[in-house]
């Protein structure tokens, strides 16, 4: 008796062995199928992402009571000079609806223990009725800083939360040190949410989430100056994964050899009041293949501070090459606080790539620039 049973036993236990290996097997498969899909340069980028929650808690914060980012945080933009990292964040009092959103910024050594410069917001948009939404400084193809003659240069979207019509513009300003700026721009393009931009050569790249319309969209546009945007015609990203529910926002893209990286947040459809980040991978910026195990960013129940949303987010690439993200979060409902904190995490090893064959000349757009009436 004792022996049959051992031998039940032994063969149940081969038998999930024998399972655990075929579905190991068939999941090489289906992933070398996959893979067919995909261009063959692109394919490196197409793995599993291990990004690793390296602190114990929120790396910034909600200030005190009566400080200027009592109840709001997010939207962190980073720069890497000179071995100091600086982050701008998005920052408010009062409730959700009347929020004003101004810009802090924090310093630190290490990328991930910062300390907020004293004083409260750096930058305002100055008229006590627009919000400083979603900075994004312009960066190296790679996602490192870029001085243009010697100063930072900053994106922003801007809107009235009282103003029914919902209406984002975009505005650029500039500063030598990231505490003085210069005062922004008129706006530049409508519809325009957390911009992405690049430089590669002369000409400006931007990514963005077009709040134009009520399904967002990722759309592209091209500059010569930064100021004066050839928008692509058609969205250049749509919610058409099974994770993704209803819109795509927060792009973050860069450029590493030939392969141009995007990552970008959507609300989690497999959980409720949860957003999560996708990834996708392109040629030319433009054509983009999604990750088949996207999200590859998820909330983690088990870290309070960043149990439900995880983006809004800022990624560079290292000079260890390594990757780093800063992005916000929210903990469970009721959502009082817009955002709650933000956070940090690294990928450690990604894909090693050949460096990028000769730039060809990128075409010039055939759309002629937007006009504000008629931006989306």
């Amino acid at each position: 008796m004792q022996q049959r049973r051992r031998f039940r036993h032994m063969r149940s236990h081969f038998g999930i062995l024998f399972a655990v290996a075929l579905g190991s097997a068939w999941g090489s498969i289906a992933i070398a199928q996959a893979d067919e899909r995909f261009p063959r340069e692109l394919r490196p980028w197409l793995v599993a992402q291990p990004w690793e929650r390296d602190t114990e808690g929120p790396i910034i914060s909600l200030g005190s009571a009566g400080d200027f980012d009592d109840t709001h945080i997010f939207g962190p933009a980073v720069t890497l000079e000179n071995d100091r990292y600086q982050l701008w964040y998005c920052g408010s009092r009062d409730t959700v609806a009347q929020r004003l959103l101004r810009l802090g910024l924090a310093t630190s050594s290490d990328g991930k223990r910062f300390e907020k410069h004293g004083g409260g917001p750096v930058f305002e948009f100055g008229d006590g009725r627009h919000s400083m939404l979603t900075p994004t400084l312009l960066h190296n193809p790679d996602g490192t800083t870029l001085r243009e003659g010697g100063k930072l240069r900053m994106w922003f979207s801007a809107t009235d939360f009282q103003d029914k019509s919902g209406l984002h513009t975009l505005h650029d300003a500039t500063s030598e040190d990231g505490v003085s700026w210069t005062a922004p721009s008129k706006a530049l393009l409508e519809g325009v949410y957390a911009p992405t931009v690049m430089k590669i050569g002369p000409r400006y790249r931007m990514w963005y989430t077009d709040v134009g319309d009520a399904a967002w969209t990722i759309r592209h546009a091209e500059s010569d100056d930064g100021r004066t945007w050839n928008v692509t015609k058609e969205p250049v990203l749509v919610a058409d994964q099974v994770w993704e529910k209803e819109r795509l926002f927060y792009p973050t893209v860069m450029k590493i050899g030939d392969a141009y990286l995007l990552w970008y947040g959507s609300y989690w459809s497999a959980r409720k009041n949860t957003t999560a980040l996708g990834f996708a991978v392109s040629s030319d910026g433009l054509h983009w293949h999604k990750h088949p195990q996207n999200p590859v960013l998820r909330p983690d129940p088990d870290r309070p501070w960043e149990s439900h949303y995880v983006t809004s987010q800022s990624i560079m690439r290292l000079p260890d090459g390594s990757f780093r993200i800063w992005y916000a979060s929210r903990k469970q409902p009721p959502f009082v606080n817009k955002y709650f904190a933000i956070n940090t995490a690294r990928w450690a090893h990604p894909p090693t790539v050949q460096p990028p064959s000769a730039q060809p000349t990128l075409p010039r757009p055939a759309k002629s620039p937007l006009p504000i009436s008629e931006a989306k």
